[in-house]
């Protein structure tokens, strides 16, 4: 899920099942928050609970190597979802542990592939359209001009790909190899040929967030990344 905030709604929230005489909750279009404060020590220790204490390193491995590997989920672009959740419970009924395959956009960032802490919502059988969202690639982009915005969108089309993403394939070196080419590039492509605009789109937020970055042109499976002017600020202040 973006960061950002949405600045309009597909749906009228008034077809949500959060609000008075239904479930409790306000619905913000991308989230129904809790209003009651959680008791976090009682979550940790229901945890304890139902977890019991912690796997050795011995008995890690040894869960590891008798999985069955043939019974796998596969995580789909959109991350651990509720029916991510309710699949690995419906797992669970027939072996102790569950091996979930990751590829494709998530892997971008493998921490949210294992939250920590996550939201207390009810799984629902509604799912609510995603709101409108300011454009991932701005027409100017912040800093520079429209002539120096098409020069730079020129300059990344022009130069060679930093590297090929394929479709469903394991990015989690592109983060590392972004950063790295930014140390001597002010602009870097990344082909992603066969992938999807809409897997594009995807991929340009997660680096904007992780890099960071400012993406500047998605367009026929190409991305521009454009490090921004934080690098020379910081070098004419010091």
């Amino acid at each position: 899920m973006s960061r950002l905030l949405g600045i309009g709604f597909r749906e009228p929230t008034r077809l949500s099942p959060f609000g008075p005489g239904r479930v409790d909750r306000t619905w913000t279009g991308t989230s129904a928050s809790c209003v009651q404060p959680v008791d976090m020590e009682k979550v940790a220790e229901d945890r304890r609970w139902v977890l019991g204490e912690p796997l050795s390193d011995e008995e890690t491995a040894e869960m590891v190597r008798h999985n069955d590997c043939s019974r796998q989920m596969n995580l789909g672009r959109g991350g651990v979802t509720h029916n991510m959740l309710e699949d690995i419970h419906n797992y669970w009924k027939r072996a102790e542990a569950v091996r979930i395959k990751c590829l494709g956009v998530p892997t971008l960032d493998m921490d949210t592939c294992a939250p920590i802490s996550r939201p207390t919502v009810p799984v629902m059988l509604w799912k609510p359209l995603a709101p409108i969202y300011p454009k991932l690639v701005k027409n100017v982009a912040d800093g520079l001009t429209f002539e120096e915005t098409k020069a730079m969108k020129n300059k990344g089309l022009n130069a060679p790909p930093l590297t090929k993403l394929s479709r469903n394939g394991v990015y989690v070196n592109v983060v590392d190899k972004v950063r790295a080419a930014f140390e001597t590039e002010e602009v870097v492509r990344l082909d992603c040929t066969h992938v999807g605009t809409s897997d594009c789109k995807r991929i340009g937020v997660k680096l904007r967030d992780l890099v960071p970055c400012v993406p500047i042109l998605v367009k026929d499976e190409q991305i521009i990344l454009w490090r921004g002017k934080k690098d020379e600020e910081q070098n004419s202040g010091s």
